[in-house]
């Protein structure tokens, strides 16, 4: 198998940063409309909220001093209405905010789906499935709440920290000189824990990525854990990974976490510095005592957007990180990129000949699989490959419907080169079973059905009945509508590979690729099957690779691969007349 790419860089720089947060924003362009109003609806909250402070400046100099209680009971009602409108304004800008983030990360969900439709199989080959899961999990949890919430909240605490400022000037240009005296220390420090904060929250989303795959692994591997009571060791081994992530989560939340208090403490000591020297204002140049109750209120107020959109920052890294793998993905070359722009029509159909010349192929081109193969199908031909496990058989099969594509040589297709041939119609020729089985969550019949949609049930039916399916079928609780779940675990081995055998079936193609297709069946069933198979294969191209000697004896010509090279060809009779390594496969194989 090739080597294991990684699909996530590290974290580069600012600019790098920058430019995936603007890719971030750009799936809100469709929302411009309702951004708007959100916008004026942060204006009106902004303003409640800043306005309402300043109102203490009157309500205390012209009512409160003077004893003006009817002035006062006006002025409390004024200052409660706009408490209110602030309160209303922020629930409509929330509400929308939800429904806006709800469809940009629903469409973003939707892109990094597509794109994962459009990968070759060597992408999957490559990384760990639980890694690639955590893309939809984790990483995307974290772009929504960035979407719903941070953003608008970075926003809103922006415009707060100017409109408290430009009021405190208004009020007192001595008094806010003392208070932003503290501002570049504040500054600073933000700065410094930041950068700390950003480097281990990225850090973070890529070890949860790690732990998920090898979770998943394990999940799906627990069988083969219990038969070599290897529950301890896989015990040990998550705790490494556990233990990793615990390390790199403490950092990451011990610099975000630190953010606040100290924050909070310098606008402490900063509200007793201005609360004294505002008193000695009042005393000695003449301020209102209005002006210093507001301004004190703004002296509060002035630090609470830095520690927010400090912590708020924190927030955004994580996302950023996330929304950085989530793009990695989505921008990779989908496997059509190379694909003829003008690719063969068939107006009739392929008709299943297939010719292989002189194909050298490795998953890793250092390490060649496959070394000069050369073979000729045609259709109502069957050809069975043969050989130790690694000779090359299954990578044969793997480049026949171009999941991976040959470094060197040609195949033809209908006299046709393959890469000529749009990969969707090449692929919709050829029905492939496998080895390994995989079944679908719904019903038997839309497993079978799988293979050519638009089957009638009549003849998903008779399909089964060719596999030799039909039977157990019958049997299960609601039929060919009986539910399958997590890749059909009610069923054995051997009644899921039977499925996937009506599955190419009902398909019809004109080339069949069997890979060990009846490995998982006794021994009447696989008598029952090859009958079956022998009325499939009339009239098309047929591919088999068989350790089992014996269920290929009829075909037309047998291929026996070694090392990635074909010693032997010929058919079962002229195989063990030549006594050559097909005759020690088959005579082995009864010792």
């Amino acid at each position: 198998m090739p080597p294991k790419d990684k699909i996530y860089p590290t974290p580069k720089n600012p600019k790098e940063t920058k430019k995936v947060l603007l890719r971030l924003l750009s799936y809100l362009s469709k929302e411009k409309k309702l951004l708007i109003i959100v916008f004026f609806l942060i204006l009106i909250s902004i303003a409640a909220n800043v306005g309402s402070s300043y109102l203490l400046r009157p309500i205390i100099n012209d009512y409160i001093m003077p004893g003006n209680i009817p002035g006062l009971i006006k002025m409390l009602f004024i200052l409660g209405g706009i408490y209110i409108t602030g309160i209303i304004a922020s629930l409509i800008q929330y509400r929308i905010l939800n429904k806006v983030g709800g469809r940009t990360v629903a469409k973003l969900r939707a892109d990094l789906f597509s794109k994962m439709e459009t990968l070759p199989i060597k992408f999957f080959d490559t990384n760990k499935h639980g890694e690639l899961m955590s893309r939809y999990t984790n990483d995307m949890d974290r772009v929504s709440e960035v979407l719903t919430e941070t953003l608008s909240d970075m926003f809103s605490n922006i415009l707060s920290f100017i409109g408290i400022f430009i009021l405190m000037v208004y009020i007192s240009p001595l008094l806010t000189l003392t208070t932003i005296i503290v501002f570049p220390l504040m500054v600073f420090i933000a700065q410094k824990v930041v950068k700390k904060s950003r480097k281990f929250f990225k850090g973070q989303q890529k070890v949860i990525g790690d732990e998920n795959g090898y979770i998943e692994e394990m999940i799906s591997g627990q069988k083969v854990i219990k038969l070599f009571s290897r529950e301890k060791i896989a015990e040990e081994e998550f705790d490494k990974y556990n233990e990793e992530l615990r390390g790199i989560a403490e950092k990451a939340q011990l610099y975000s976490g630190m953010m606040m208090p100290l924050m909070q403490n310098m606008n402490t000591l900063n509200f007793v510095f201005v609360t004294i020297v505002g008193g000695l204002l009042a005393i000695f140049k003449g301020l209102d005592i209005g002006g210093l109750a507001a301004f004190l209120q703004y002296s509060r107020q002035f630090g609470r957007p830095i520690n927010e959109i400090a912590n708020q920052y924190n927030t955004l890294q994580a996302a950023i990180a996330g929304a950085e793998r989530i793009f990695n993905i989505i921008d990779q070359v989908p496997e059509n990129a190379n694909d003829t722009k003008s690719p063969v029509k068939f107006e009739n159909g392929i008709k299943g000949e297939i010719i292989f010349n002189d194909i050298y192929f490795g998953y890793n081109p250092e390490e060649p699989v496959l070394k000069g193969i050369s073979l000729h199908a045609v259709p109502g031909k069957k050809i069975a490959l043969v050989g130790a496990t690694g000779a090359g058989k299954t990578t044969i099969f793997n480049i026949m419907p171009r999941f991976y594509d040959a470094q060197e040589g040609e195949i033809l297709v209908d006299g046709i080169s393959q890469d000529k041939i749009d990969r969707s119609i090449l692929r919709k020729s050829m029905a492939i079973v496998l080895q390994d089985t995989h079944l679908f969550t719904g019903t038997v019949m839309e497993n079978i059905r799988y293979g050519r949609p638009e089957a009638t049930d009549n003849e998903v039916i008779e399909a089964a009945k060719l596999a030799a399916a039909h039977s157990f079928i019958s049997r299960l609780p609601q039929g060919y509508q009986t539910e399958l779940n997590d890749d059909g675990s009610n069923l054995s081995q051997g009644q899921r590979q039977l499925l996937n055998i009506a599955r190419a079936a009902v398909a019809d193609p004109p080339v069949l690729l069997l890979d060990e297709a009846t490995s998982d069946v006794d021994t009447r069933t696989e008598i029952l099957i090859q009958k079956g198979m022998d009325k499939l294969m009339e009239g098309r191209t047929s591919f088999v690779i068989a350790h089992r000697l014996s269920t290929v004896q009829n075909a037309d010509e047998i291929l026996v691969l070694e090392n990635g090279k074909i010693i032997e060809r010929g058919s079962h009779a002229e195989l063990l007349a030549k006594k050559g390594k097909y005759y020690n496969l088959y005579t082995g194989q009864f010792d």
